[in-house]
């Protein structure tokens, strides 16, 4: 049983980083749908706050997939979820689940990997990361 467990230790950085691209993806999607009506057209009007979150969510989307400043972007796309879902689910019921939420509350978290162009332009590298947090 251990060396089950001591392989799903090594895969959890990669898994991760698929986690982070895909999520990354994601929010590039909803980036794209708010200025270019792609891959379908926006469910609400287009209000200015709707235009700020768009460029947010295309610029952090492209950053987050590529693994390029994860944890800035990271923190400010979880800001612009808490804002979206504080404003748009949260009125309708305290429970994501009820309100429609879920989505939302799950695009806050994201971490970066080794797969990421961090660990290439910023040359921090995820190994020693862990083995820093493991030592603590």
């Amino acid at each position: 049983m251990t060396a089950l467990y001591a392989r799903l230790d090594r895969a959890s950085p990669y898994v991760l980083s698929i986690l982070r691209i895909i999520t990354g993806l994601l929010f590039l999607q909803h980036g794209l749908q708010k200025y270019f009506a792609f891959p379908s057209p926006a469910r609400f009007p287009m209000v200015p706050l709707l235009y700020v979150q768009g460029i947010i969510e295309i610029v952090g989307g492209v950053l987050l997939a590529g693994g390029l400043y994860t944890r800035i972007v990271a923190f400010i796309l979880a800001g612009d979820m808490a804002v979206a879902y504080f404003m748009v689910q949260f009125p309708r019921s305290f429970y994501p689940i009820t309100n429609g939420g879920d989505a939302a509350v799950l695009y806050c978290f994201a971490g970066g990997g080794p797969w990421s162009l961090d660990r290439i332009v910023l040359r921090r590298d995820w190994g020693d990361a862990q083995a820093r947090r493991a030592a603590e």
